[in-house]
Parts: C-alpha cells; structure tokens; sequence
C-alpha cells in the first residue's frame, strides 16, 4: 500500500497539482468482479454524489455497515 500510495502521490503532483498530498493514513478495500460496473459507476460520478453528501459521513456509515471500528482523531487530516 505504501509503494501504491507513493506513486500516486508523485504522477497526481504531476498531472494534477504540484501541491496535491495525501492524507497521512492508507486504507484498502477490494471490488469483487461482480460490482466492478458498479464501482466505476461510482468513481465517476463523485463530484455529483458529493454535492448530497460528505465523504466523512459516507465513509462512516461504510463502517458502520460492515460493523469496523474507527477512531475519529485517526481517521482525518
């Protein structure tokens, strides 16, 4: 994740904005082939998806779903 992380960081300073960074922490999450359409669906459609809701408060519903525990002081920069 660490290598991931780092590579994307250095093309999205590049293709993207000399100041872009990650935050911190990493995470990793897999897509089974069966919702693969569906996760695309969804990658493309974020800036509208979040205009109706944050990203912090979908991603801890996300874990609440899947009943994982955060703790919020980790979680965002």
């Amino acid at each position: 994740m660490e290598e991931i992380k780092k590579g994307s960081s250095k093309w999205a300073k590049a293709a993207i904005h000399p100041n872009f960074y990650w935050q911190k922490g990493y995470g990793a999450f897999s897509v089974s082939p069966s919702n693969l359409e569906q996760a695309k669906s969804y990658i493309e459609n974020q800036e509208t998806h979040y205009q109706t809701v944050s990203f912090q408060d979908e991603y801890r519903a996300f874990l609440r779903k899947h009943g994982l525990e955060w703790d919020e002081r980790y979680v965002w920069d």
